[in-house]
């Protein structure tokens, strides 16, 4: 099978994506994840009375507890395929990609499996998360804000 044919090969069966939809998709997805989010804070302020801060932690806490058990209930993953990016880039995707890792590598055991691989997805956020908190540190810094 000489490459040109091999193209043809792979255009043929990839699917076909609306772009438009979803790109639409993806914004609702992700502001139905802020609203829920919004809502959670403000049922903690009224339930709890609690603060906005502490309320804000609630919320996270909340949506990545969620998250985790849709993941481990399959449900999340088919909702990725529907959302992409609307509900994978906020919290709940990092929550969804560690407990992935997690259900996948449990069965190598605590250290060499779940220990090893927990943040093989996530890490990379993790490590440019730091890297570009420390940048704008800098940033800030030198700027005198």
């Amino acid at each position: 099978m000489t490459k040109e044919e091999y193209k043809n090969l792979v255009k043929k069966h990839t699917p076909k994506i609306n772009h438009i939809k979803s790109i639409f998709l993806s914004f609702f997805a992700g502001g139905f994840i802020g609203m829920v989010g919004q809502g959670l804070i403000d049922l903690y302020i009224n339930l709890f009375n609690v603060t906005i801060k502490d309320a804000g932690t609630y919320m996270i806490v909340t949506l990545i507890f969620i998250s985790s058990l849709f993941t481990a209930l399959g449900f999340f993953d088919k909702w990725v395929e529907k959302v992409r990016c609307g509900i994978i880039v906020p919290i709940t995707g990092f929550a969804h990609g560690m407990t992935s890792a997690a259900i996948e590598y449990k069965k190598d055991g605590l250290i060499t499996g779940l220990g090893s691989n927990i943040f093989k997805i996530t890490g990379s956020v993790i490590l440019y998360g730091i890297v570009a908190a420390y940048v704008f540190g800098l940033v800030r810094i030198i700027i005198g804000g």
